[in-house]
């Protein structure tokens, strides 16, 4: 695929049909990649997609890229490096360094201006790290987010009002909002966990209160989550809207799970539905990165991948 990076020229037209790397024009250090489909793009639904500690933001806006010229959506893959955004998992909340939410609502606004999408709720999804970010973000912000999906965070915030934020939504120093669970149970949310993610590796939080809380591999931690949540939404008399999906051969790497999953699809019919019928010969020409292809290196952001 052809690559390009914007000059944050915020009047000039950007390409479509490409992954771009921006960094935004109110605060250069902060990068992201965009993927504009090729059509009007006025009030277009935006699909946010968040790393984990890889980082590897670029290899998921290719992933996607794809799929969101089928379904006409506009992608955005925030970057968050390690020296600003330490604990963006957590949003930031309570770090000493950048809030990664606020960060997130700084590139959608400038999305929004760039392209004339929807500026209403978006479509969010987040792996490993990404999607602890993504749930704590919808529970913070559900005004922001239509739908939700992620894939095998390591831990969760459950919708418990006895447990400090982030074990838990009672109020605590590293949280400054109030998470109000008649607001984000509302929320459509998938949980998507390979089947053999069941492995208690180096990066997994191992704390013995998470692992009484929580269980002791990401399965268990998602199904426990997604009860809860269920079980959280029907005390309030809300129609309970989460599920659970196992990802066939597929481990913790965000590579296998979209290779062998079939991870990317899956996020998109859960969050958009069944795809739009478009003729192959009309897309872009993607290449494969489930793959060995590598991303160039003009688009890793100086992020590793």
């Amino acid at each position: 695929m052809e690559s390009n990076t914007d000059k944050n020229q915020l009047h000039t037209p950007l390409p479509h049909g490409i992954v771009l790397k921006r960094r935004l024009k109110a605060e250069p250090g902060l990068c992201y990649f965009l993927y504009l489909p090729q059509r009007d793009l006025k009030n277009a639904p935006i699909f946010v997609s968040i790393h984990g500690i890889s980082r590897n933001a670029a290899e998921q806006a290719f992933s996607f890229a794809e799929l969101a010229e089928r379904y006409g959506v506009i992608l955005v893959a925030p970057q968050f490096d390690k020296a600003r955004f330490q604990g963006y998992q957590r949003l930031g909340w309570g770090a000493k360094k950048q809030r990664a939410d606020q960060a997130l609502e700084k590139i959608i606004l400038e999305v929004v201006d760039l392209t004339g999408a929807s500026n209403g709720p978006f479509y969010m999804f987040g792996f490993s790290g990404g999607g602890q970010f993504a749930h704590r973000f919808a529970m913070a912000f559900p005004h922001s987010v239509a739908r939700l999906a992620l894939g095998a965070p390591g831990w969760y915030t459950f919708p418990d009002p006895t447990q400090r934020f982030p074990r838990g939504i009672k109020s605590s120093r590293h949280s400054r909002l109030g998470l109000r669970p008649s607001r984000f149970l509302h929320i459509p949310t998938c949980v998507l966990v390979g089947e053999n993610d069941n492995l208690r590796d180096d990066d997994l939080n191992k704390s013995p209160r998470i692992d009484q809380q929580q269980g002791c591999d990401r399965i268990e931690r998602g199904l426990r989550w997604i009860q809860a949540m269920v079980a959280a939404a029907r005390a309030r008399e809300i129609k309970p809207t989460f599920t659970f999906e196992v990802l066939r051969d597929s481990d913790h790497s965000f590579k296998n799970c979209i290779k062998n999953g079939e991870l990317n699809n899956r996020v998109f019919s859960f969050l958009f539905g069944e795809p739009p019928d478009k003729p192959a010969e009309d897309l872009p020409n993607f290449p494969a990165m489930a793959g060995n292809q590598k991303i160039p290196k003009d688009l890793t952001c100086g992020g590793t991948t």
